[in-house]
């Protein structure tokens, strides 16, 4: 079993020793045993966070070079005019936290998903066309993602609050945070 340890980011083609195809959900992992296109048993040790890319390239202990590339897997396409419509699009969809494929090809910008019923109706009452079919899914990395190094963030949500009478209120927090809290005052 070939051992891939390291991350590399350029070599020649010729140096490009097999493929492992992999769809989304097994590159965002960092331990993984696996079989590349000509059936050599790879094993990933890499360094938690980053998601293989399509095209990413990895060196084994011994040498080898082995490029990683996205498996066709099942999507949800969704297509809608660009402008303001395609941002309302990825606003919303991209609210809900859930991995997203942006992009465009001879048919025009799209939106792409792993399937789910509530994001694609979601989608058509945006006004996008939605299409289920096979295909691969490198989703955004994310604007946190720097040089390869993902980056986490926490939330945190105390609240002090001063009334001089009996209250019930929410505090509902800007796009990103979609989630309410409800405080009851009495005093």
């Amino acid at each position: 079993m070939l051992e891939l340890t390291k991350r590399i980011t350029h070599v020649d083609a010729s140096e490009i020793h097999d493929n492992l195809v992999l769809p989304y959900e097994l590159r965002i992992r960092g331990r993984l045993r696996a079989t590349t296109e000509t059936n050599l048993d790879v094993g990933l040790f890499l360094d938690r966070g980053p998601v293989l890319r399509d095209g990413d390239l990895l060196e084994a202990k011994s040498g080898e070079i082995i490029r990683i590339r996205a498996a066709e897997e099942p999507v949800v396409t969704a297509r809608v005019e660009t402008g303001l419509p395609l941002a309302r699009l990825c606003y919303h969809l991209g609210n809900r936290h859930v991995t997203l494929a942006i992009g465009e090809d001879e048919q025009g910008a799209f939106v792409r998903f792993p399937p789910d019923h509530v994001l694609e109706e979601l989608a058509e009452r945006l006004g996008a066309i939605v299409v289920h079919h096979t295909a691969t899914f490198d989703p955004e990395p994310g604007a946190y993602n720097q040089a390869g190094q993902g980056h986490s963030h926490g939330h945190s949500h105390g609240h002090s609050h001063a009334h001089s009478h009996g209250e019930s209120h929410d505090h509902t927090h800007a796009a990103g945070h979609p989630h309410a809290h409800g405080h009851k005052h009495t005093h």
